[in-house]
């Protein structure tokens, strides 16, 4: 299969490639499709076939649940059934967040097919901010489940580029909008009621929407013990495997202040966040890579991210790959629990 990419330039009126890929959706193919966060590999949600293909060629197990993307939070209504006591808090992330990077894992309708879900009484909705994703989801007139446009359990794809590297033959077309502004896939939240009875969010992935900026909006509910900390680590939603995000590499992560003693006849890459630790002086590596070049800051970091592992990960010369553990606090929380999973291939 030839795949197709199609360039867009959001100061043009986009809507007759919107029309052009919603057609390929409506016939049952793949458009990979960028957001804010990374590009995705849309299906139209309603398809099963579609949606069993979209798990084919990514090699995603089947109880790895994906998320859909809408036009607007108003389309989401006729896919959900919010109970009434957690209808207030989500009408108020909802006006916050979207569109935006934050997905809501709420209670689904029948018209949700269960391979969307993984068989889950939940789906996971999202109103993406990208321009690109919403006018497709509009023109298409139903929501496009869409996880990362890549293999699975590895490196997101940010870049048309990245998803060629990752895609390329096996899908119909791939719309090219640049590179992703936020870099990080979206928090996952899941509405629920805390011990008291009162609305809260349980927090299943970290990401651009931090702790810090859900402060004042709800009450985000820590990790709980026994039979709920066994509840959740069930697949709610995507990214909650042990082993995601990873490169083909063998990856470290390392304490940016300690020393580290390299393998004999092992060619290490680093990637440093800004570049002038002491670990970033020390003189056995190949190859470094840092994410916020001499400035320190999350926010580009997260940008970097993906792009940076890939490249590293591409680098001929670098064998194994140490990554410098981050500050852990606003996206420093959602960059690291990315670069844990990653190094967690390591142990398989």
């Amino acid at each position: 299969m030839e795949t197709r990419v199609i360039e867009v330039d959001l100061l043009d009126d986009c809507r007759k490639v919107y029309k052009e890929a919603a057609s390929v959706l409506t016939e049952g193919g793949l458009v990979a499709i960028p957001t804010e966060t990374v590009y995705g590999l849309g299906a139209d949600a309603l398809n099963t076939e579609a949606v069993a293909e979209v798990f084919s060629v990514k090699e995603r197990p089947s109880f790895d649940p994906l998320i859909c993307h809408f036009a607007n939070a108003k389309a989401i209504r006729e896919y959900v059934e919010i109970p009434e006591e957690l209808q207030a808090m989500v009408d108020k992330l909802a006006k916050e967040f979207w569109p935006g990077p934050m997905t809501l894992v709420l209670p689904r309708k029948a018209i949700i097919p269960d391979i969307v879900t993984s068989g889950l009484p939940t789906v996971a909705c999202r109103v993406p901010s990208h321009e690109v994703m919403r006018g497709v989801a509009r023109e298409l007139g139903r929501p496009i489940a869409a996880p990362s446009a890549n293999r699975f359990g590895h490196i997101s794809p940010t870049s048309a580029g990245a998803v060629l590297k990752e895609l390329g033959g096996a899908i119909p077309m791939v719309l090219d909008a640049g590179a992703c502004s936020e870099g990080l896939e979206s928090t996952i939240l899941m509405p629920c009621l805390d011990e008291k009875g009162k609305p809260a969010v349980r927090l299943l992935r970290e990401g651009p929407i931090t702790r810090e900026k859900l402060r004042g909006i709800c009450r985000v509910l820590k990790p709980g013990k026994g039979k709920a900390a066994e509840e959740e680590v069930q697949p709610h939603a995507p990214g909650q495997l042990k082993s995601h995000y990873a490169p083909t590499k063998p990856l470290i992560l390392w304490n940016p202040r300690e020393e580290f003693v390299p393998e004999d006849g092992v060619a290490y890459g680093l990637i440093t966040y800004e570049g002038d630790s002491p670990l970033a002086a020390q003189d056995c590596w190949v190859e470094t890579m840092p994410l916020s070049p001499g400035s320190g800051r999350l926010a580009e970091a997260a940008v970097r991210l993906f792009a940076v592992m890939r490249a590293m990960d591409e680098c001929e010369e670098v064998q194994a790959i140490v990554a410098e553990e981050l500050p852990e606090t606003g996206l420093g929380c959602a960059m690291m629990d990315r670069l844990r999973r990653a190094a967690a291939k390591r142990g398989e």
